[in-house]
């Protein structure tokens, strides 16, 4: 086996169980046995080390065969392992007996020609014994690291499609990093939609969206924020149709008009959006940054009919949502009578 060890001390705080044994040592074996009963059901093994000897005199059913070996108890360290490991888990163990609270040690193994990793606790019981719960964590981490290797890709492939976008775009006047449209071509937009909606009398349907603040994204800065808002682009620019208008209207705001378009149509449609933008992945450094959004939704003519008045009632629908905790559509306010 082949051990490398990382340790991390953890002091009992009062009103922990380790710190509630430790004032009843009268409970024993008694209360041991319990623990032991207790954590080998979740995949953990237990072993007990006479600090005399160096020897096991207990060991879980499973440690054995956790080592791929025929048995623990009555052998030492070094019967077991090469002299560098063994001297990697003496001094683990020393730090555990002098200081007398739990210690977190991570140990990685070459058992039988393949890596294994696992997360072992000690604690000392009195002076001439050490309790040590080993737990595998090899596919655990075998998972992680595939994660990671998953998100590095969607992340090259996301920096690529926005990249050949940018290309694309250029010189169309619509925002770099989202892809849409600006301010000055929604505002045209949405007077042409009054004026030909009035003449038709038919109703549109006005969604402001907000970018929900995120203390992971405030962290990482403004390379975050610009992919949180390329996201933002990519998930308007596919949820909407040729006759609707989707553009960015402020440094996290965004804006859609949905024509011909009524508000429980509307709230059904941003309700979808939402959740496929809770679903997405955006990823920075391997990091998923999560995609998370508040709209507000209202309606021409049933809550207003002039532009100032939609806008006003839309972006009070936004502040309600994010009031709220954000992640949610709220319908803007109707005024009857």
């Amino acid at each position: 086996m082949d051990m490398t060890a990382d340790q991390t001390a953890m002091e009992p705080q009062p009103g922990s169980l380790a710190h509630w044994l430790a004032g009843h040592a009268e409970l024993g074996s008694e209360a041991l046995a319990g623990l032991v009963a207790l954590i080998e059901p979740l995949g953990s093994q237990a072993a007990i080390k006479a600090v005399a000897t160096g020897r096991y005199v207990f060991a879980s059913a499973g440690l054995a065969q956790m080592f791929e070996c025929e048995a623990i108890v009555g052998h030492a360290d070094a019967e077991l392992l090469k002299p560098d490991e063994t001297t990697a888990l003496r001094r683990v163990e020393q730090t555990v007996m002098a200081q007398r609270f739990p210690v977190v040690s991570e140990h990685k193994l070459e058992i039988n020609g393949r890596r294994r990793e696992f997360s072992v606790t000690r604690l000392a019981l009195g002076a001439d014994f050490l309790l040590a719960v080993w737990h595998e964590r090899t596919e655990e981490r075998h998972r992680e690291a595939h994660l990671q290797r998953a998100l590095a890709q969607i992340e090259q492939q996301q920096s690529a499609i926005e990249q050949i976008r940018r290309e694309l775009q250029q010189g169309s006047g619509r925002d770099e990093v989202s892809g849409l449209y600006m301010r000055a071509q929604f505002d045209d937009q949405l007077l042409r939609e009054i004026d030909l909606s009035s003449r038709e009398h038919r109703e549109f349907a006005l969604v402001v969206i907000a970018l929900d603040a995120s203390p992971v994204v405030a962290d990482l800065g403004e390379d975050a924020q610009q992919r949180l808002l390329e996201g933002i682009g990519r998930m308007l620019r596919a949820n909407t149709r040729a006759m609707d208008s989707a553009c960015r209207i402020g440094a996290q705001r965004f804006a859609v008009l949905l024509s011909g378009v009524g508000l429980a149509t509307a709230h059904a449609r941003m309700e979808q959006l939402r959740r496929q933008c809770a679903a997405q992945i955006v990823v920075l450094n391997g990091q998923d940054l999560g995609l998370s959004i508040s709209m507000g939704v209202s309606s021409f003519p049933h809550t207003a009919s002039r532009q100032d008045e939609l806008m006003l009632a839309s972006e009070a629908a936004v502040h309600e949502a994010q009031r709220r905790g954000g992640n949610q559509v709220v319908l803007a306010s109707i005024a009857f009578g």
